[in-house]
């Protein structure tokens, strides 16, 4: 039974080099219109002439621009729980506990974490202009909704836990030991310029609002200036592209490895019959010069091994097989 022109294994890298690519490609592309979609947006910092810009727009909407200002409470900021004086309008309180666990195929002790406790709390907050003078303020609607909150850690403790004789033995005994327990606070402060990049709306009240988009694209708020996202989504563009392109090439690698088994078997299953027909060939040829047929019998050793030619060219009348003499010569028919 032949050989199936592809085994299983290289069905299934081919089978998953393909998807990979695909689902890579396709995350690339997504990457590709978000970049495309903010360098096409305008780029506006909050000023006294935003209004103006906003109502002259269709249906008093910017449907994607990158806003920037510095960040306002709208009422009471959240104050940090281990910095006083410190104000912010977005927190994250996070603990979490970091464990060796004990990896009996590795023979070695791989760390792992575990979030204990998460708590997010955010308060209305506004976009406005560094110039003290400027009146004009954006109000910041769903931040939460963002691909990503705008955070700086403002404090960071790990914690190390005090383990006695038996609590080491019991640990070694369970395969699992604490590490410790990190505590951190993250928070948007007051006063720190953002970048808002999402649809911005004036509502009837004269009142200007930075939203999630609508329609297509993503909501972004970040520290700094729109280049930095941009920065950071080209790379993760490059990131994507790249891999689905060695996926692509893993599968073509595959595929054409495939092809030349398959190419390879072939002629190896066409050598075997071209050496069959060789082999009796040279079986009925003469002995002495390999390309006529056998055409006598000497007798009397009886011998069928040469043509009739080479026959009489032989020096002395013995059978070029036993050497035995040669009494007389029968030509030999075959049907």
């Amino acid at each position: 039974m032949d050989a199936p022109p592809i085994s299983p294994v290289e069905l299934l890298c081919l089978g998953s080099s393909l998807a990979f690519s695909g689902l890579f490609y396709y995350l690339y592309r997504k990457k590709a219109r978000v970049v495309a979609r903010i360098q096409e947006a305008p780029k506006l910092q909050v000023d006294d002439s935003l209004p103006a810009v906003v109502s002259a727009a269709d249906g008093r909407c910017l449907p994607y621009v990158a806003l920037e200002g510095i960040v306002l409470p709208a009422k009471a900021a959240l104050s940090s729980h281990y910095h006083g004086g410190m104000q912010g309008v977005i927190q994250k309180l996070l603990l979490k506990e970091h464990r060796l666990i004990w990896n009996s195929l590795a023979r070695s002790w791989t760390e792992s974490e575990r979030v204990l406790s998460e708590q997010v709390y955010t308060v209305p907050f506004l976009l406005a202009s560094p110039d003290a003078e400027a009146v004009t303020q954006v109000s910041v609607e769903s931040p939460l909704r963002a691909v990503c909150l705008p955070l700086e850690m403002v404090y960071e403790r790990f914690q190390q836990p005090a383990h006695g004789f038996r609590d080491l033995l019991g640990h070694y005994l369970s395969g699992e030991k604490p590490k410790g327990i990190l505590e951190t606070e993250e928070m948007l402060r007051v006063g720190a310029g953002l970048t808002g990049i999402g649809e911005l709306a004036l509502h009837p009240d004269g009142s200007l609002h930075l939203q999630p988009p609508a329609r297509e694209g993503e909501y972004f708020l970040c520290l700094g200036d729109w280049q930095t996202v941009l920065a950071e989504l080209e790379s993760a563009r490059g990131f994507w592209k790249g891999a689905a392109m060695l996926c692509a090439v893993v599968g073509l690698a595959v595929l054409l490895h495939t092809l030349c088994r398959a190419i390879r078997h072939k002629h190896q299953d066409k050598e075997p019959e071209v050496e069959e027909d060789g082999d009796e060939g040279l079986e009925d040829s003469c002995v002495v010069c390999l390309t006529r047929p056998r055409e006598c019998v000497l007798l009397g050793c009886g011998h069928i091994c040469c043509c009739f030619r080479c026959f009489q060219a032989l020096p002395t009348r013995l059978c070029p097989i036993c050497r035995g003499p040669i009494d007389r010569v029968v030509p030999l028919y075959q049907a």
